[in-house]
């Protein structure tokens, strides 16, 4: 990644868009098949109707949670929501944004010697958008610890 990239403007939200749209779209036309399946199939009885319906519904929910991962970065710090988990970092914990070649999302590397996934930074299906929000971030992070250096020298 290139340390020549600017700064973006805080506050700045970074999710796999397409990854999202896709999921979402997966899950919306699953749940109406599903339900559509069992609505139809007249030798279903009320509860395995539901059932039916409750499981089109959970696949949906399971998609959905796959499709909120970000990464949302603002004056105080950056927010990593992952599938199940979400963590508030200061700029301060965040020592170095790596994404390697063949690295399926962006590590961050923190002060406490352990490295966070950042699922909402993945180049799987658009490299090139994931390439420049890495770069965005790491840009953010060097110069949020750029500043740290001169508040704690001045």
């Amino acid at each position: 990644m290139s340390d020549q990239t600017p700064a973006p403007s805080l506050p700045v939200t970074f999710r796999p868009g397409l990854t999202r749209a896709i999921l979402l779209t997966a899950g919306v036309v699953i749940f109406l098949v599903i339900s559509g399946i069992a609505l139809l199939l007249e030798q279903f009885g009320p509860g395995d109707q539901l059932t039916f319906v409750l499981t089109g519904a959970l696949i949906f929910w399971v998609l959905a949670q796959l499709a909120r991962v970000k990464v949302v970065a603002d004056e105080t710090g950056v927010t990593v929501v992952n599938i199940v988990t979400r963590r508030r970092l200061d700029w301060a914990e965040i020592l170095q944004v790596n994404l390697r070649p063949g690295d399926p999302w962006v590590f961050l590397d923190l002060s406490d010697g352990t490295s966070l996934p950042a699922l909402g930074i993945q180049p799987g299906i658009a490299k090139q958008r994931a390439i420049a929000d890495a770069q965005a971030l790491r840009a953010l992070a060097e110069a949020r610890s750029a500043d740290r250096i001169a508040q704690d020298q001045g």
